[in-house]
């Protein structure tokens, strides 16, 4: 969400929009605003501790987020991300007569989803507070044709409400690398899965999956990603997990990675996997892809739209480690086949820049601004 929200603000302030980017203060040294590129504006608003919550305490601060935007100064429109900036954001919009535009990135899954699809259920005030924000909110901005699906069927959104924005990527940062995913002969290279630590992200089918691979090819799996707040212990258990699997020297974590880290790492690598359990649209397979490196991803949600299968990656519908294993296998072990792969990810991950997705955005909110839609804007995203 993060990376969508910063890169789309960049590229409207480059059309010559003022984008200005509200968040709640997480850590006392944060200056009140900041600069982060001619036309984009970083605001942190006191809401709770200043210190990292886990996000379920995050609820708790709405009503204080809200009272700090409601003092900041005229905007033309407000663009909610994630259902916390929504609740909050939402009335202030009403009050000032402009168009409100939510989008959400993830959605909390219904109470009778299993707890094994990785997506949990969450608080009651979620649940109605996204449904609320689909029937009230002036236009829904969905990432893929998934998540808008569910805006629809779980939520009661308006079709005529609920526009496709996907994201960009940009493809001279994620670029291919002069090794990539054909190394030298017999080099076992590593494949890498980059994600949050926590059960949604699958991250313990990444192990599994490498620790069927046969060991004359297996590839080290790297893992870039910070811990969660809210499953603090879940680094150990994949630890554990690989050890009881015979391949505890063959996983290595590698903490949060910069954009650039992580650019230069997927490029190297041989694969990259996205087992998450359920994505809106799985941002870094379109990174895999830029990086010229095939993608294995998990048939979920937007997943399905990121990755085609058979032509920039593999898709599988399966969650069981010997069918991830196959598919790792075809790749590691045909050159030719990774190759293919490769050059049509970045061919179309090419066409998928910044500029595209901030002119998407632009015109849903163009929609909302008429008569007066051409003028320059003074946009809010929290």
């Amino acid at each position: 969400m993060n990376v969508v929200v910063r890169h789309q603000a960049e590229a409207m302030a480059a059309l010559g929009h003022r984008v200005e980017i509200l968040t709640r203060r997480y850590a006392p040294d944060l200056p009140d605003s900041l600069t982060l590129s001619p036309g984009v504006t970083l605001r942190h608003l006191e809401a709770g501790p200043a210190a990292p919550i886990a996000k379920g305490e995050h609820e708790a601060h709405i009503g204080e987020f809200a009272r700090r935007l409601e003092s900041l100064a005229p905007y033309d429109l407000f663009h909610s991300h994630h259902w916390f900036s929504g609740i909050a954001a939402l009335p202030v919009a009403r009050r000032r007569g402009i168009p409100h535009v939510q989008s959400s990135h993830s959605i909390a899954a219904e109470d009778r989803a299993p707890l094994s699809s990785g997506e949990r259920a969450e608080s009651a005030g979620r649940m109605a507070g996204e449904a609320w924000l689909a029937r009230e909110s002036d236009a829904i901005v969905a990432i893929s044709e998934a998540e808008a699906d569910t805006v629809l069927a779980r939520l009661g959104g308006s079709a005529d409400r609920v526009s496709i924005v996907p994201p960009g990527v940009d493809s001279v940062l994620f670029r291919p690398g002069p090794n990539g995913a054909y190394p030298t002969a017999g080099a076992r290279g590593y494949a890498v899965v980059a994600a949050r630590l926590q059960p949604l992200k699958g991250l313990d089918l990444a192990v599994e999956a490498i620790a069927a691979v046969p060991e004359a090819c297996r590839p080290e799996l790297v893992v870039a990603g910070d811990a969660s707040a809210d499953f603090s212990g879940y680094r150990d258990g994949l630890t554990a997990l690989a050890a009881r699997l015979g391949i505890e020297g063959g996983v290595r974590f590698v903490g949060p990675r910069s954009r650039a880290q992580l650019a230069a790492l997927m490029r190297d690598a041989r694969v990259i996997l996205v087992p998450s359990h359920s994505e809106t649209y799985g941002l870094v397979a379109l990174e895999g892809a830029a990086s010229g490196v095939p993608v294995i991803a998990a048939a979920s949600g937007g997943l399905r739209e990121a990755v085609i299968h058979g032509a920039t990656g593999l898709v599988l519908d399966s969650r069981d480690p010997l069918v991830w294993a196959e598919g790792m296998g075809a790749v590691l072990s045909d050159p030719g086949f990774a190759r293919r792969l490769s050059v049509a990810a970045r061919e179309r991950a090419e066409q998928l820049g910044w500029p595209r997705s901030a002119e998407a955005l632009l015109a849903v909110y163009r929609d909302l601004l008429r008569p007066d839609a051409a003028r320059r804007r003074d946009l809010a995203v929290a």
